[in-house]
């Protein structure tokens, strides 16, 4: 019987995870905010946070809310809500993240669902989402985040977008997101306004050159050992390829060699094909 390819988005969330608390002491997934910050692994932690001030201050003032946190990561976004005297309640698909998220976000419940499937019961002052609005369509999720509130509740979204004029090209470019006119366009269909909107493009950007300095040295090393097992141990080398070919198709395996030794991610290239945003949204009269 054929084996199952291997699925390499679980192990690269909790390898994210993983480096994110070995670099800053949080498992935060997010990008950083990095104006007047030299852009180095040191600095992730500050830059973190300066997005999570950003993100925290579209949030309505002076008074404990009900938040509904759409696609939690790993919790930590939600542990500061807590923290600020908040009641948060997290919906995350990934049964590892929503370990995190009762892990770290203690007093938080968690909802181990897509936000399409997920069954939670309003009403909520906020649905959060923060770097998950693109991965679900805004025709599904809208609506049912609308549902969810109380008639004065607010959708916060910090996201990327694809700009107008964007083009797909054979490779797919760095980023992602709904296309941005066409979310706009929806919003009054959806009985939802634009009550604040931020574009933090710029600051947000140099996350991606972090991101591929990372990968880069991850692949030298992997360049090192491929080289000293082929001359070496050959016939050792063509097994560990043979393996992992049984398990891994020719399109991961060729995304990943992108990721390892590529060049062409960087914080221009984001800045070209992208629009990050966080807004605040209102309901219609």
């Amino acid at each position: 019987m054929a084996g199952k390819k291997i699925d390499t988005r679980a192990p690269g969330l909790e390898a994210g995870v993983a480096l994110a608390k070995w670099l800053t002491g949080k498992e935060h997934l997010h990008y950083g905010l990095w104006t007047g910050l030299d852009v180095r692994a040191a600095n992730l932690g500050p830059a973190q946070e300066a997005y999570s001030q950003k993100l925290f201050a579209l949030l309505p003032q002076g008074r404990a809310l009900r938040i509904l946190d759409i696609g939690g990561g790993a919790g930590e976004t939600a542990k500061r809500l807590i923290g600020m005297g908040h009641e948060v309640e997290i919906v995350v698909p990934s049964p590892y993240l929503a370990s995190r998220c009762r892990e770290n976000a203690v007093g938080a419940k968690v909802h181990e669902a897509t936000f399409q499937q997920a069954e939670v019961t309003g009403p909520f002052d906020v649905c959060l989402f923060s770097e998950s609005f693109q991965y679900m369509p805004f025709a599904v999720s809208l609506p049912k985040a609308k549902g969810l509130l109380k008639p004065d509740g607010v959708i916060v979204i910090g996201d990327t977008f694809r700009p107008e004029g964007f083009v797909r090209g054979a490779e797919r470019a760095v980023g992602g997101g709904h296309a941005l006119g066409r979310f706009r366009a929806f919003l009054p269909e959806a009985g939802l306004r634009v009550e604040s909107e931020e574009d933090v493009t710029d600051a947000v950007a140099p996350s991606i050159d972090l991101e591929q300095a990372f990968f880069n040295v991850v692949g030298v090393g992997m360049a090192g050992l491929d080289r000293e097992l082929t001359e070496k141990r050959p016939l050792l080398r063509r097994v560990l390829v043979g393996v992992i070919g049984l398990f891994m198709g020719s399109a991961a395996r060729d995304r990943l060699a992108r990721r390892l030794r590529g060049q062409e991610r960087t914080a221009d290239a984001f800045r070209a094909n992208n629009r990050y945003l966080l807004m605040r949204l209102g309901q219609s009269a």
